[in-house]
Formats: C-alpha cells, sequence, structure tokens
C-alpha cells in the first residue's frame, strides 16, 4: 500500500479483531453465539464463565464489532455481527491441529530413529 494512513489503519484494525480472538473464553463465547443469540447470563451459565467475566469479555468483543447486542426489556441479548467469524476460527483450528500433527510426527520420528541409534549401538557394544 502506498498510503501510510491507509496501511496504519488497516494493521490497526487487523491487530483489534486478533487481540478479541486472543482469549478462549471469547472464542468459546463466539461458538456459542454462532448457535444462537444469548444474554450474559446464558452465556455465564452455559460456559461456566463467571458474570462479570463474561460481561468483560462481550464488552471487548462489542468494541471490537465483532458482537452486537439488543436490548429486550431488561436483558439485553448478544449475537454476531458476521457468521464468517467462525469460519475464521474453524480455518485457524484446522491450521493448528495440522501443526500439532506434524510436531508430533517430527517427535515420534525422532524417538524412533533414536530406538533405531541405540540398537545399533547395542549390538556394536556386543
Amino acid at each position: 500500500m502506498d498510503n501510510p494512513q491507509l496501511t496504519q489503519e488497516v494493521s490497526r484494525l487487523h491487530a483489534d479483531i486478533c487481540s478479541a480472538l486472543a482469549d478462549p473464553n471469547r472464542i468459546l463465547l463466539i461458538y456459542a453465539l454462532a448457535e444462537q443469540p444469548r444474554s450474559v447470563n446464558e452465556l455465564s451459565d452455559e460456559l461456566g464463565i463467571s458474570q462479570p467475566a463474561t460481561s468483560r469479555n462481550l464488552k471487548m468483543l462489542r468494541e471490537r464489532g465483532l458482537v452486537i447486542s439488543q436490548r429486550q426489556g431488561t436483558t439485553l441479548t448478544y449475537r454476531l455481527t458476521d457468521m464468517r467469524l467462525v469460519e475464521a476460527l474453524n480455518l485457524l483450528r484446522s491450521v493448528l491441529r495440522d501443526h500439532l500433527t506434524y510436531n508430533a510426527n517430527l517427535i515420534e520420528n525422532s524417538s524412533e530413529a533414536r530406538l533405531v541409534l541405540d540398537e545399533s549401538e547395542a549390538i556394536k557394544d556386543n
């Protein structure tokens, strides 16, 4: 991008969204809200997160534009602003799963190579 102000704005928006997704509880909230809109108390009960923590996390998600709230009488109901968030999270989970599988295979192959090396050294010693 040739426009430094635009580059800075895009970077800030990217950082805002990423920081909102950096907490596991906020990710759980997003998945729960993808199923249906819910109140703070419903989310808190369902996810086992304290009501104050649920409210704080929803506030951050709301400030970042990822959820919106709607008043129904005395209750605020929250919902996702864009269901593509769940698609993005699922894609990230897939990348993470592949990365973990790759690392597990490296460890397994390393352990197998070490066993072969140990066996060959034991044969030499005899």
